[in-house]
């Protein structure tokens, strides 16, 4: 009578482990690609990465998203790179930075010339050269899944000041699943 109540007990405890490994992982054991590496590197050791960014990173609990977007903010005919950090869990995207060898040779490592650290489910597009970020507003009564609103700021390469500079704010309605 006994061994069957200890196999349960032994298979429930196993059950909960794998669900706490699944919850910290984000349900993923895929190693970081070669990029996402790189940048993740990149954002530790830049001095201005904030504690709270640094700890996600090092802690495991969040990732560079391997979605990281290359194109030519800055005007100077090479790609840059739109990096997004992600939380791991319901948050989303929490932190945004762009890097770039901007004023340096080609062959310079890259450099964050502009970076947003506190935000919550965030996404990025291009268009026109310029970065469109989207960060949801929410009302009283919304899901988190679903905002009532959206608010788009778009940036564009400000070249005396070697970063991005905000061109323009909206808010608009969210586009129903």
């Amino acid at each position: 009578m006994r061994r069957p109540r200890t196999l349960l007990a032994v298979l429930g405890a196993l059950a909960v482990a794998v669900g706490v490994s699944l919850l910290v992982t984000g349900g993923s054991s895929a190693a970081p690609t070669k990029s996402q590496a790189l940048f993740e590197k990149t954002l530790l050791a830049d001095a201005k990465t904030t504690s709270d960014v640094k700890r996600l990173l090092t802690d495991g609990g969040g990732f560079v998203a391997p979605d990281i977007t290359f194109a030519d903010l800055t005007g100077d005919g090479r790609s840059d790179a739109i990096v997004l950090v992600d939380s791991g869990g319901i948050a989303g995207a929490v932190a945004l930075y762009v890097l770039s060898t901007d004023g340096e040779s080609a062959q310079s490592d890259l450099r964050v010339v502009y970076r947003s650290q506190r935000l919550y489910g965030a996404s990025v597009d291009v268009a026109d050269a310029m970065l469109i970020l989207r960060t949801p507003r929410f009302a009283e009564g919304d899901d988190v899944c679903c905002p009532a609103r959206i608010v788009q700021r778009t940036y564009a390469w400000n070249e005396r000041a070697k970063t991005l500079k905000q061109r323009r704010s909206q808010e608009l309605p969210a586009r129903t699943r």
